[in-house]
């Protein structure tokens, strides 16, 4: 439970696995690439059980060994740091993996991505992928051999 009474329940589809703190973890089998800490993980409420969004690991515009966090969530569940709480978990699960770094891309208009991953400590890495449609994606970072702040 967080500091304001809500909770999530980060869960993979398929089958729920403690992880000892009241959360759910993949088991072998349960989703391709869940055994190497790849993955998207289904975000709920505790409380209600209402699926919110989702947020995991994904090879994406990262590597195998240096993955990237995803994450989204119903504009209803905006603004309660659930996505905070959801990459969190996420993260410290990566570390436990033996990888070293996270990457992130967000286009250059979506502030409240950036303030997540500001929360995780991911920062700026300076390398910008260029697209005049829909907006630049600034790549942002973490290494994990940093506990979160």
């Amino acid at each position: 439970m967080d500091r304001t009474g809500r909770a999530l329940r980060p869960q993979f589809r398929r089958g729920r696995a403690t992880d000892g703190r009241g959360g759910t973890r993949p088991t072998a089998g349960q989703t391709p690439g869940a055994e190497q800490g790849l993955g998207l993980l289904v975000v709920e409420r505790r409380d209600t059980g209402e699926f919110i969004g989702y947020c995991g690991l994904i090879v994406g515009q990262g590597t195998y060994d240096e993955p990237e966090i995803a994450y989204e969530l119903a504009q209803r569940a905006h603004g309660n740091g659930y996505a905070t709480e959801a990459g969190r978990v996420v993260v410290e699960a990566a570390a436990r993996t033996g990888r070293k770094r996270l990457w992130a891309t967000v286009r250059e208009w979506n502030t409240a991505s950036f303030r997540v991953l500001e929360k995780l400590d991911f920062y700026n890495s300076g390398r910008v992928t260029p697209d005049s449609a829909r907006g630049d994606s600034i790549w942002m970072t973490r290494e994990l051999d940093q506990p979160l702040a």
